[in-house]
C-alpha cells in the first residue's frame, strides 16, 4: 500500500456521496507498499479503506479481484469486504483512478514472523483455496513461466550489473522449466502473493488476509511454495525449517497435499523466489532512482532461489513424509 495520487477533501466528500457511508470526518494516507494509492477513513459509519487504482492494475481485472474478497469474506474467509455503492457496484471513479472502498480489518502484520504464525498463515491459505472453490470468475496468471520469459527479456542484458553470472544460471533454469515445470496439478484460485505485510495478526491470532491484486488460478501448491519464500527466511537469507514445518502442517490441517503436489514442492518454490527475483531485477533496473514505484533488492531473493536448487525432497522445508 502506498499514496501514488493524492487526493482532496472536496474531491473525496463528492466521491463519498456514491455510498451509504455517512459524512467524511477525516482521511489519511497509507505509505507502505507499491501498487496502489491507500487511504484509512473515517466516516459517519466507522472505518474504512479506499484504494485508487494505479497504472499497474488492470481496470478489467477488478472485478475479479473485488469479486473475490466478496466471495470469501461470505464463505467466513476474514478479509476485506468491498463496500457496494448505492447503485450496487463495486467500483466507482476518483481523481482520474478507478477506486473501491473495502471494510477496515484490525490487526498489525509481522515484521519477524512466528513459527505459530506461519502455522496460522498456512491454515488460512488452504481455507482459502476450499473456499474459493465454487468461485465462477477466473483469471490466468499473467506472472507464471511465459511472464517470466517477458520479465527475462527486459533485464537479461543488463543483469551482469547486479550479480555476476547471473544472466547464465537463470538461463540454465528456463531450461530446466521447460520440461521440469508439473502440469496437471490440483489448481484453483490463488492468493499469489501472501507475504507478511498482506495477513494481520493481533498476538500470534490471524486477524485477515488482504491485497488479493495478484490473485489468479493457477497450482495450490505454487500458493504454498510462494508462501514458504515469504514467510520461512530469515533476515540472513538462511530457511528456518521450525517456521516451514509449522506452515506446512498448518496448511495440511486444513488441505491434505497430494503426493504429486509433495514431490513438485522444491521446483514450484524454486519457480517462485525465481518469479519475484525477476519482477524485482526489472524494476531495479528499468525504473529511474526517485520514482514514485518502490523498487526491492533482487539479491534477497536470488539468495532463496539459490538455496531451492540445492533442495531434493519437500522434507527439506519440513513437510513430515506420510
Amino acid at each position: 500500500m502506498a499514496v501514488y495520487t493524492d487526493i482532496t477533501e472536496t474531491e473525496l466528500s463528492v466521491f463519498l456521496t456514491g455510498y451509504d457511508l455517512g459524512e467524511l470526518r477525516s482521511y489519511r494516507g497509507i505509505a507502505e507498499g507499491s501498487e496502489n494509492s491507500n487511504f484509512v477513513l473515517h466516516t459517519g459509519k466507522g472505518e474504512f479503506i479506499l484504494t485508487l487504482y494505479e497504472k499497474r492494475v488492470e481496470e478489467a481485472d477488478l472485478p475479479f479481484f473485488l469479486g473475490l474478497m466478496q466471495h470469501l469474506a461470505l464463505k467466513g474467509i476474514t478479509c476485506p469486504l468491498p463496500v457496494a455503492r448505492s447503485d450496487g457496484s463495486l467500483i466507482g471513479r476518483l481523481a482520474g483512478r478507478p477506486a473501491a472502498i473495502i471494510t477496515f480489518l484490525e490487526g498489525i502484520w509481522p515484521r519477524r514472523p512466528t513459527a505459530p504464525q506461519c502455522r496460522e498463515v498456512g491454515k488460512a491459505l488452504a481455507g482459502m483455496h476450499l473456499a474459493s472453490a465454487d468461485f465462477t470468475l477466473s483469471r490466468p496468471n499473467a506472472l507464471s513461466v511465459e511472464g517470466w520469459r517477458k520479465l527475462w527479456a527486459g533485464a537479461r542484458e543488463r543483469s551482469g550489473e547486479v550479480d555476476t553470472g547471473l544472466k547464465e544460471e537463470i538461463d540454465r533454469d528456463f531450461e530446466l522449466f521447460a520440461h521440469a515445470w508439473p502440469a496437471d496439478l490440483p489448481s484453483g484460485v490463488i492468493h499469489a502473493d501472501l507475504f507478511p505485510d498482506n495477513v494481520f495478526f493481533l498476538g500470534d491470532k490471524l486477524s485477515g488476509l488482504i491485497d488479493f491484486y495478484f490473485a489468479c488460478n493457477d497450482f495450490y501448491a505454487y500458493d504454498v511454495a510462494t508462501c514458504l519464500n515469504a514467510w520461512c527466511f530469515e533476515k540472513d537469507g538462511a530457511f528456518n525449517i521450525t517456521k516451514g514445518a509449522a506452515l506446512l502442517s498448518g496448511y495440511e490441517s486444513v488441505r491434505p497435499l497430494s503426493g504429486r503436489e509433495k514431490d513438485a514442492l522444491p521446483v514450484l518454490a524454486r519457480g517462485s523466489a525465481l518469479r519475484f527475483t525477476l519482477t524485482r531485477l526489472y524494476d531495479w533496473l528499468t525504473i529511474p532512482d526517485g520514482a514514485l514505484v518502490q523498487k526491492r533488492d533482487p539479491m534477497e531473493f536470488v539468495r532463496r532461489w539459490r538455496f531451492h536448487r540445492q533442495v531434493v525432497s519437500a522434507t527439506e522445508y519440513g513437510l513430515i513424509p506420510a
